[in-house]
């Protein structure tokens, strides 16, 4: 009941609360705006809408070739970018592609290095297969897309026509040391800088101006992997953890001094650091198994120990898993094309929750507790995040060709790449 003398004031309120809604129904999308998201922890901030997946599949809005890679989408600024190997003038080259982000047109495309890989391609397997090419995905921030090449060539280009805007070549100018099939690393964008890793000695680590290409700090001297650095907040500091030949190493953005160091040694490793709270979760191939590292500070000094260590267990080859309320979800298995299983894992103790098979080298991102999971022959699956068992919503197959790539989620749409095409599936109405 509503007594005279409040009948205004509410209507005033209610105004104002119309007013405000609707500014909430303008609100930009949430972009997608580096590999792996916005906070590169594979977790989009927006909601999930949709209150099934139909039995045929989500509605796709847009196909269109992408050829060879392994490169994932980012999308921002009306726009899907992502990095494919074409042909031109006889020489294959890496080439950063602008898509409307609406339909899949293509805006622009701008060659940035040469296209040439010592291994993968047709060699192997059956099931490994497909082609090779990009591997490396795109970073936007403020109208600039960031890229680096396999070959270690950073490159800025203007969003709006491809434009170069400046360079950086980390193999000649800052001594970088490649790996066998060249970087994987996506470059990590953070406060007005971008992050890469180069191999060089005391030169290893590098952050660089995002407006003019600057060095801004070189440091450390150790091997990279393929795994892209990640960000984190540890104990109220802000951080950047990168995955390198001897293990992990945080360090502070702004200066590239060194925070804290965890051993993990392995062959290989494409996966990324995953960090909740204060516990760090890194893992690789070829028998190098899992380890989890507790972080801990001391008045200004951190120190990292092991919590747990699995070796040759637990292994994610490339395929960073999400992690949600104490729990791990990824793909996990070496080399288990077509096979390997999506896990749930506790990750203060190591302990399998549940584990479906089937899922293949694929890769998994998270949607307000939703799992979507795209699996390297192209399914996509979409599930509950939970320990309490496997729950799946929903599976179709959604793109054709290799994926060894990550889904993006914008404004309730998932991005697809696979080494033949490019897609787009709606998970709400407009």
């Amino acid at each position: 009941m509503l007594y005279p003398h409040c009948r205004m004031k509410t209507t005033r309120c209610t105004l104002l609360f119309l007013a405000f809604g609707a500014s909430l129904l303008q609100l930009p999308a949430v972009e997608w705006t580096q590999y792996r998201g916005p906070a590169a922890n594979g977790n989009s901030p927006e909601k999930w809408k949709l209150t099934s997946v139909p039995t045929n599949g989500l509605r796709r809005l847009w196909q269109t070739n992408a050829e060879t890679g392994f490169s994932s989408f980012t999308v921002a600024d009306g726009k899907a970018f992502t990095i494919v190997g074409r042909q031109i003038d006889g020489v294959k080259r890496e080439v950063l592609v602008a898509l409307n982000a609406a339909d899949g047109s293509e805006l622009w495309a701008a060659p940035f290095g040469v296209a040439r890989y010592d291994g993968g391609g047709d060699k192997g397997t059956p099931e490994n297969k497909g082609g090779d090419g990009p591997r490396s995905t795109p970073s936007f921030s403020d109208g600039r897309v960031y890229v680096y090449s396999s070959a270690m060539k950073l490159a800025c280009f203007d969003a709006k026509d491809g434009r170069q805007l400046w360079a950086q070549d980390v193999m000649k100018d800052f001594g970088g040391k490649n790996i066998t099939w060249q970087s994987a690393a996506s470059p990590l964008l953070d406060d007005g800088l971008v992050f890469v890793v180069g191999g060089g000695a005391g030169q290893s680590l590098l952050a660089f101006d995002q407006k003019t290409g600057t060095n801004v700090w070189k440091t450390q001297d150790d091997g990279i992997v393929h795994a892209s650095p990640t960000l984190a907040t540890i104990h109220g500091v802000r951080q950047v953890v990168f995955i390198t030949k001897p293990g992990l190493v945080a360090v502070v953005p702004k200066t590239g001094e060194v925070l804290w160091r965890q051993d993990f040694q392995a062959r290989a490793v494409g996966a990324s650091p995953v960090v909740s709270g204060d516990l760090v979760y890194c893992s690789a191939g070829y028998n190098a198994g899992s380890l989890v590292a507790r972080i801990k500070k001391d008045g200004d000094k951190f120190s990292s120990e092991v919590v747990w260590r699995k070796p040759n267990q637990l292994m994610n080859h490339w395929s960073t898993p999400v992690v949600k309320d104490g729990y791990i979800y990824g793909m996990f298995g070496a080399a288990a094309f077509g096979t390997a299983p999506l896990k749930c894992i506790e990750l203060a103790t190591g302990e399998e929750k549940w584990s479906k098979p089937n899922f293949g080298m694929g890769n998994v991102i998270l949607v307000d507790g939703h799992l979507i999971a795209l699996c390297d022959d192209g399914e996509l699956c979409i599930a509950k995040a939970t320990p309490e068992g496997y729950q799946q919503e929903g599976l179709f197959q959604a793109i054709g060709g290799k994926c060894w790539s990550t889904p993006a989620f914008s404004d309730g749409r998932i991005y697809l790449r696979s080494t033949t095409e490019g897609v787009c599936y709606e998970t709400a109405a407009k």
